[in-house]
């Protein structure tokens, strides 16, 4: 190994000293002056070169634009998304000026001052009058760059309206699952990540002995929102870091394991009037995952349906409630359950067998029942 590092150590020292020889040949060719030295070959060939590949970049640069507009997004659905992409195409005109002016006057004064016989570069050192200029303008330009995009997270990172639908969203590999708080409450119960079971159809840890969680619903193939009213998304993750995007919404937010994070939105155009927008009978909204989380990342995705609050009421109103599948497929889980919130608990899972296990009599679960509705 010794010698090893001594034959590494010869081998860099003598290309050092060729490196060296090499720029010294270079810097007295530099310094040397000559009064007749000539052009070099086809130097006015390629001082037009440059004015050419300056015009064909613009135009290649505006064709590709036009040329992929059609895999845009369309405008957003969602106030939030027009505010953020207004920002957007603002920053992105700022920054074309600037690279336009730059890069125009960098290949003119290619052209323009190209090799000339008897041309001699001026000396100059500094201009306080230009140094203000040219620190003074960027920076006004991020002052109100930084401004305005502080106003508008801050909005949209605020807190949701009163108003909002709560929708609980979890990531998992590889899907999403999504929970509602049930039509009699409209609120979610708690929940325990210890009590996670897929065995028994409790996917998401709902906690029943919070009676808020008897008549939360589940799904995992769609999620449903009401058309002009605030969502508030409660977003967790329950093995790896996945991330919440919803395109056309411009919602993006990361769903982190033990750390739930949320996001608030207002979808102002239905599904169907997103169909006949685009001309397009076969759209669909779309949630996935931006975050890859493993060789079945690519699948997940979960339809996402803007509709009218009677047709979200009808649709709630058909969803078995998660307690009512937990019981279906282990009935003497309601043993779980205080005692004194049984009966309010079958209420929300009729069809749910009881066994002895429960130690709840089912006369008196269905008297119960009666007389809570």
């Amino acid at each position: 190994m010794i010698y090893f590092l001594g034959i590494l150590t010869i081998i860099f020292l003598v290309m050092a000293i060729v490196v060296i020889s090499k720029m010294s040949g270079v810097m007295r060719g530099v310094n040397a002056t000559s009064e007749n030295a000539e052009p070099v070959a086809n130097n006015k060939l390629n001082g037009v070169m440059w004015l050419v590949a300056l015009i064909l970049g613009i135009v290649g640069t505006v064709w590709s634009y036009y040329a992929a507009k059609d895999g845009f997004l369309p405008e957003a659905s969602s106030p939030h998304g027009r505010r953020t992409d207004e920002l957007f195409w603002f920053s992105m005109a700022l920054m074309m000026i600037a690279f336009l002016a730059v890069n125009i006057l960098l290949f003119y004064f290619s052209w323009k001052y190209q090799y000339k016989k008897g041309n001699k570069a001026t000396y100059y050192p500094d201009n306080l009058k230009l140094e203000i200029i040219w620190t003074a303008i960027p920076a006004a330009v991020m002052v109100v760059l930084v401004f305005t995009g502080y106003r508008a997270w801050t909005d949209i990172m605020s807190d949701a309206p009163n108003n909002a639908l709560v929708v609980e969203i979890m990531g998992k590999q590889f899907g999403w699952m999504t929970r509602y708080g049930g039509s009699q409450d409209d609120k979610l119960g708690n929940y325990n990540y210890k009590l996670i079971d897929d065995n028994i159809q409790n996917p998401m840890g709902l906690d029943f002995s919070d009676e808020a969680s008897f008549d939360d619903i589940s799904h995992v193939s769609e999620m449903h929102v009401i058309k002009d009213r605030p969502v508030a998304l409660k977003i967790r993750a329950r093995d790896v870091l996945h991330s919440v995007f919803i395109p056309h919404m411009r919602v993006k937010m990361d769903a982190v394991p033990g750390m739930p994070t949320k996001f608030w939105f207002t979808p102002d155009k239905s599904t169907e009037e997103m169909r006949a927008e685009l001309g397009n009978p076969n759209f669909d909204y779309e949630i996935a995952c931006t975050e890859v989380c493993g060789r079945g990342h690519f699948s997940m995705r979960m339809r996402l349906i803007v509709e009218d609050e009677a047709s979200f009421k009808k649709w709630q109103s058909e969803q078995q409630t998660i307690l009512a599948t937990v019981l279906q497929s282990k009935p003497d889980y309601i043993a779980r359950i205080p005692e004194n919130l049984r009966a309010k608990a079958m209420k929300y899972a009729p069809a749910a067998p009881a066994t002895d296990s429960t130690t709840v009599q089912t006369g008196a679960v269905t008297a119960s029942s009666a007389s809570l509705k």
